[in-house]
């Protein structure tokens, strides 16, 4: 650790070395990332593939006969019979198979081995087709790796950026941390106070206590919340305890909102269990999140498939990937791990807890709506669900939120059970007359609505509500 008097000195300096070394890391991942995508894809059968399936049928039951000549013309690349050779292969694509009312004329009329003719052109194409299908599994796995060496590259140049602007404003503020500190017999050293563009303030110091005693690093997030104003929290991934061994403690200064959260969920009528999964939680720093996943179908399969996108996307998101970032890659994964034949949606929700900005990211999801004090906004977003396409990009919604305000996330099956034929209109409709109350007695008062128009649920229902609120 750098000692305590010349940390400050050699801050800016310290801070603009490593802004640069990662700012050189970042694009060295950029240029991997480029050189991943320089590969020429092909997603369909070649010529080259319908040209070796007609010569390797020929050489298996034509022999020396070119009565018919077609893989003769196919060769010469005839316009008309290289429309033909197109035609053949995008038959095949299509159907599965080659059927001899897709062949020449003259063929039909000429063969004399048509059955087994077709029999080993249907087992040649399948087989490229095979091929095919690895490759391109192959090209979707390496366009994984680009997306991640992509936003990798854009996680190291956004912290980057991050450590160039944060200011060191140690010099104003460590005084009166250290008195407050030493009253509680706390020694603290190597203090570093850094403040981000969102006036966002962080706090580094190495703690021991000297009368034999133990403090958690709560009750000392309190400290120096008296000592530098405001709301203050011990680093998630930090040391929870202060003893006589001095360790270093890291403190998060709290948003200017704080998030309340509130839930129900039903599952679909005979099933047990609910399809939908959901988090939320306010773990990351300044940050609350929402997240609601609604998988194919019902029952313990969906639930399995939705709570895999709500676990990876959490994961992402604590490891530091932005929110599209994190769906992206979860898109992707799921495709390649074969979701793709049981897409499930999902609907993410960022708040800044110091600008009451939120953010959104849908993946197939139903439509979101934010109840303020006069009206309630409809959010939507159509789009594929998770799994699906690769490569997709989630669609960003973005509103300021201010105290009081309430962000209502539902599943299809709540939308499902509203009156008429605009559903989302019905919804807005009603959420527009409930009375003023919290996000759990709110997420309630919206499914007893439901199972009112629905008492027999034909999907799953889930609500999610959060309320932000002024410290």
């Amino acid at each position: 650790m750098l000692g305590k008097r010349v940390v400050h000195k050699d801050m800016d300096g310290l801070n603009g070395y490593a802004a640069k070394r990662l700012r050189e890391m970042a694009s060295s991942m950029g240029e991997l990332a480029k050189s991943f995508g320089k590969a020429n894809d092909e997603h369909g059968l070649t010529r080259e593939d319908g040209l070796a399936a007609l010569e390797s049928a020929t050489a298996m039951v034509c022999g020396n006969c070119d009565h018919c000549g077609i893989r003769i013309r196919c060769m010469q690349g005839d316009e008309e019979e290289s429309y033909y050779l197109y035609y053949l292969l995008r038959t095949f694509e299509k159907k599965g198979s080659v059927d001899y009312e897709d062949m020449p004329r003259r063929f039909l009329e000429v063969c004399r081995r048509k059955s087994d003719y077709l029999g080993h052109l249907n087992r040649n194409l399948g087989r490229a087709t095979m091929n095919l299908t690895w490759k391109n599994r192959f090209l979707e796995s390496r366009d994984a790796v680009m997306v991640q060496f992509e936003e990798m590259a854009g996680i190291l140049e956004e912290f980057s950026g991050q450590m160039e602007r944060a200011a060191d404003v140690t010099a104003k503020w460590e005084p009166a941390l250290q008195t407050v500190l030493r009253k509680r017999r706390i020694a603290a050293e190597n203090i570093l106070v850094l403040q981000y563009e969102a006036e966002q303030r962080e706090v580094f110091f190495t703690a021991r206590m000297t009368n034999g005693r133990c403090m958690t690093a709560r009750d000392a997030a309190e400290l120096v919340g008296k000592a530098l104003k405001g709301t203050w929290s011990p680093a998630k991934d930090g040391k929870t305890i202060i003893t006589r061994n001095a360790a270093a403690f890291r403190f998060v200064e709290d948003g200017k909102y704080r998030m309340l959260f509130g839930s129900s969920r039903i599952p679909r009528s005979g099933e047990e269990i609910s399809g939908d999964s959901y988090t939320f939680k306010n773990r990351l720093p300044g940050q609350a999140i929402m997240s609601l996943s609604d998988g194919m179908g019902s029952g313990r399969i969906a639930n399995e498939d939705s709570e895999k996108v709500i676990e990876l996307s959490e994961q992402l998101l604590e490891t530091g990937f932005s929110a599209r970032a994190a769906l992206k890659l979860v898109n992707t994964v799921l495709l390649l791990t074969g979701h793709h034949e049981r897409p499930a949606t999902l609907d993410l929700c960022l708040v800044d807890l110091y600008s009451g900005v939120v953010e959104m990211m849908k993946l197939g999801a139903a439509a979101s709506f934010v109840m303020g004090e006069e009206t309630v906004e409809i959010l939507a977003a159509d789009h594929v669900p998770a799994g699906v396409l690769n490569p997709v990009e989630p669609i960003l919604l973005s509103r300021k939120l201010w105290d009081g305000d309430k962000v209502v996330m539902v599943s299809d099956g709540v939308l499902e059970a509203m009156p008429g034929e605009e559903k989302e209109k019905a919804f807005q409709e009603f959420l527009a007359g409930l009375p003023e109350a919290g996000p759990q007695e709110t997420a309630e008062m919206i499914m007893a609505y439901a199972l009112a128009l629905e008492p027999e649920p034909r999907d799953d229902m889930t609500v999610l509500v959060g309320g932000i609120y002024g410290r």
